[in-house]
């Protein structure tokens, strides 16, 4: 048995699996990124991708690794946008965030506090440990029958065997203790419309943030999406529905294998550090699973390089994932091809997926031959050699 340590001494030794995320990115001195709701989001949008959740969670900086595969993505926020946004959430938090509330109650219903009847507790620690714990404290000294609004809190969350920091814009606590999550984005409210794709990344955030609330406090089923209103600095205010996000991050989170069970996929010694050549690199990261689909492009670091990898598998993921289900057994697109030209008599003939491709390709011919231009006529002049109308200009 170890010995314990003196009483008060500091314990210096890492935990086990802190030690092995920390030799994933190439050493304790490497930073290590934050798991955030964001990354989260994307998880539980593809719990399938062991390759995302191992780095993750070992907190390797995924652009990093990118970068050094040599194909980077553009990914994230525009220096422009990150200071409009931070400015326009200084704006709708000022004078104890009096304009978030009057949102809030304007969406509910309820009666518009006093800005001096809102308690507005001081959430600074030592740490992310500490900031999350002063963060359970505040919320648990809260009196009944008051407001209250938490700037930036830190919330945890355990995902896969590690613990990951979570900081919402804010939370509002009701008078009847219920807590409401609030999202402040820099995307425009045009003509009362929100774009419904980044409406839904912002409900699966709050739906994580929920996520991590639920069991400490009762958290409410609806979160509040601050935004500008149209192209000015005006905030609007609109209720996101987290039901069904909450329940579908709820069940994708929960299939995410553990992150040891998937670091021994890899070789011995093997790691994510930029620092070594690209081949070692590039070995590591092939030996754990990806689950690459075109929507990764817009939430994923590495889905430059994981489609580059797919394309040349022929892997028909890359096509979508609607594809991938209507293909049933068919992995790759030299087997689509193969069953859909098989003999009627080859068995990967009989698959119900290529018989539907026969038959598309039977009436795309039919309606490429249905189309295609009657011949000319003697003495019918030629069309110009541009193929277009007068002037030489051609509509495609």
């Amino acid at each position: 048995m170890t010995p314990s340590p003196p009483p008060g001494a500091p314990s210096t030794a890492a935990p086990p699996r802190s030690r092995r995320l920390d030799a994933l990115r190439g050493g304790p001195e490497v930073p290590q990124r934050p798991l955030d709701a964001r990354a989260l989001s994307a998880l539980a949008a593809n719990p399938g991708c062991r390759r995302r959740a191992l780095l993750d969670g070992a907190g390797v900086d995924k652009a990093a690794v990118a970068q050094a595969l040599g194909a980077p993505a553009p990914f994230g926020q525009s220096q422009f946008a990150f200071v409009r946004g931070n400015a326009f959430e200084a704006r709708v938090k000022a004078d104890g965030g009096e304009a978030l509330l009057a949102l809030l109650c304007e969406s509910t219903g309820e009666e518009r506090p006093e800005p001096s009847a809102v308690l507005v507790p001081d959430l600074t620690a030592d740490g992310p440990a500490g900031r999350a714990a002063r963060t359970g404290l505040a919320l648990a000294e809260v009196p009944a029958g008051q407001w209250a609004l938490l700037d930036h809190p830190l919330l945890t969350l355990e995902v896969a065997g590690a613990t990951a920091y979570l900081e919402p814009d804010a939370l509002a606590v009701h008078p009847d203790g219920g807590v409401t999550v609030i999202e402040i984005k820099s995307f425009p409210v045009l003509d009362g419309t929100v774009d419904p794709t980044k409406a839904g990344g912002a409900a699966r955030q709050a739906a994580v943030y929920a996520l991590a609330l639920t069991g400490s406090v009762p958290v409410r089923e609806q979160a509040l999406l601050v935004c500008p209103k149209d192209f000015g600095n005006q905030p609007a205010g609109g209720l996101l529905d987290l039901r069904k996000p909450l329940a579908a991050c709820r069940r994708q989170l929960a299939r995410l294998t553990d992150l040891d069970a998937i670091a021994d996929l890899l070789p011995e010694g093997a790691h994510f550090g930029t620092e070594q050549d690209r081949a070692a690199l590039t070995a590591a990261v092939e030996s754990v699973p990806a689950a690459y689909a075109p929507e990764c492009l817009a939430t994923c670091e590495l889905a430059f390089h994981c489609r580059e990898r797919a394309r040349e598998a022929g892997a028909v993921e890359a096509l979508g994932r609607s594809v991938r289900g209507e293909l049933g057994g068919l992995r790759t697109v030299h087997e689509v091809l193969a069953a859909a030209r098989a003999d009627a008599d080859d068995p990967a003939a009989r698959d119900p997926a290529a018989e539907a491709l026969r038959r598309a390709a039977a009436l795309r011919a039919e309606a490429l031959a249905t189309a295609a231009p009657a011949p000319a006529q003697a003495g019918t002049p030629a069309p110009p050699a541009g193929g277009g109308t007068e002037g030489g200009l051609a509509c495609r």
